[in-house]
């Protein structure tokens, strides 16, 4: 990732949007209200950590897909991958043309519950457009041989807009161009959130440099600590950092055609990462919140779960070499797995951009988007992402995401 020098202390005590984390989410929002024609307020971006060392965006595995179980996030997707394959037309001729590694993914169901899950989720993403198809075990063996399917009932595939990209590129461009576009960047951390006398209104942040920034509108855009962040507000929201591992390993017989990203009954996952590499994901079975800065590898989880689980599956698999590994953390909504973005229903001008559940990079074009229409026109104009509001939250009414890795 391109290293981009920060001031500490911001130029102004006061701008019509501050946002609060400059990861993926901060900046797609940065660049698309700098875009907006009919914006033409000022925008600080806030980061605590300008390396990124630890942000989800910088651990990210750039995986973007159209199988979900909600049409509204299959159409989140959809526009993700417009967005990234066009790059030039939505940010100039600067922009490098990306292209999305259509592997796809293979949700693989060993039950006939889980069967019925897949089949209910295909249906919807059929209906929105998308191009998945239900195999049965004999075809997922005739199209890909190297799978073990005798214990499987169906599996869901689509190869069409379904891979991985260059994500990295995506947020250097995103953070980038905000920045040319007026957008300021500063390298701080918000200590607290100032409301009004009448507390109906978020008047100011206070920084860890001891500034006091006046603001038109505040956006929560802080990833793991989003919920850290919205408590200064007094605002709480069920998001929690937890840990996921990745490897990335190489086989002493390479599979012979490109490997979907697997999805194994188990949760473990797996693909194509390279010519000759293979990426690997997961987490124990056990899985709690974990503090922000806890990035410690599980090294008996390779051995004692997630290999295993490879290696039957796959049995060409058995012979293999790691050659990277490293934790990330992302933010996991706990009631629905699902984003929360909008203003909150009583303090009107806190917005969130929060709960991404491990979707963030590929959702972050279509939610840019829509938070620059809410702060722009108050009301979104583009896809309607209302059903995923804060209201939802305040209520305990999950708008549940049964396609979660």
């Amino acid at each position: 990732m391109a290293n981009i020098a920060q001031q500490e202390a911001p130029l102004r005590m006061s701008y019509d949007v501050v946002i609060v984390g400059g990861a993926i989410m901060g900046s797609s929002a940065a660049w698309f209200l700098t875009n907006t024609p009919d914006f033409d307020g000022t925008v600080l971006v806030i980061e605590r950590d300008p390396t990124y060392a630890h942000a989800a965006t910088s651990h990210t595995n750039s995986c973007i897909r159209q199988q979900f179980s909600t049409a509204l996030n299959v159409e989140i997707s959809q526009f993700g991958a417009a967005f990234v394959q066009d790059l030039p037309r939505f940010m100039g001729a600067e922009a490098p043309k990306l292209k999305i590694q259509n592997f796809g993914y293979m949700y693989l169901a060993d039950t006939p519950r889980f069967a019925d899950v897949l089949r209910a989720s295909h249906r919807v993403q059929v209906a929105a457009g998308a191009g998945t198809q239900l195999l049965s075990p004999e075809d997922i063996k005739a199209a890909y041989p190297f799978y073990a399917v005798d214990d499987l009932v169906l599996g869901s595939l689509n190869t069409v807009d379904e891979g991985y990209f260059d994500g990295i590129t995506l947020f250097d461009m995103f953070r980038r161009q905000a920045r040319r576009n007026g957008a300021e960047y500063i390298a701080n951390e918000v200590v607290a959130i100032n409301r009004s006398a009448n507390g109906a209104r978020v008047d100011s942040v206070t920084l860890a440099s001891g500034q006091v920034i006046s603001c038109g509108h505040l956006v929560n855009a802080s990833g793991t600590r989003g919920a850290k962040t919205a408590a200064m507000a007094g605002i709480d929201i069920p998001i929690e950092p937890r840990k996921r591992h990745t490897w990335v390993f190489t086989a002493v017989q390479p599979l012979d055609r490109p490997l979907p990203l697997t999805i194994d009954p188990s949760g473990v996952h797996f693909r194509q990462d390279g010519k000759a590499s293979y990426m690997a994901g997961g987490h124990s079975d056990f899985d709690p919140a974990v503090d922000f800065n806890d990035f410690e590898l599980d090294h008996g989880l390779w051995e004692n779960h997630i290999w295993p689980v490879i290696a039957a599956r796959i049995p060409q698999f058995e012979a293999i070499k790691v050659m990277r590994e490293w934790v990330g953390q992302y933010d996991l909504n706990t009631l629905d797995q699902n984003a929360i973005i909008g203003p909150h229903d009583h303090l009107s001008n806190f917005l969130f951009l929060n709960g991404f559940s491990g979707h963030g990079l590929q959702q972050s074009p279509a939610m840019g988007r829509g938070l620059a229409e809410w702060v722009t026109y108050g009301a979104y104009r583009s896809l309607d992402l209302s059903p995923l509001g804060f209201d939802r939250i305040a209520r305990g009414a999950a708008y549940v995401e049964n396609a979660i890795i």
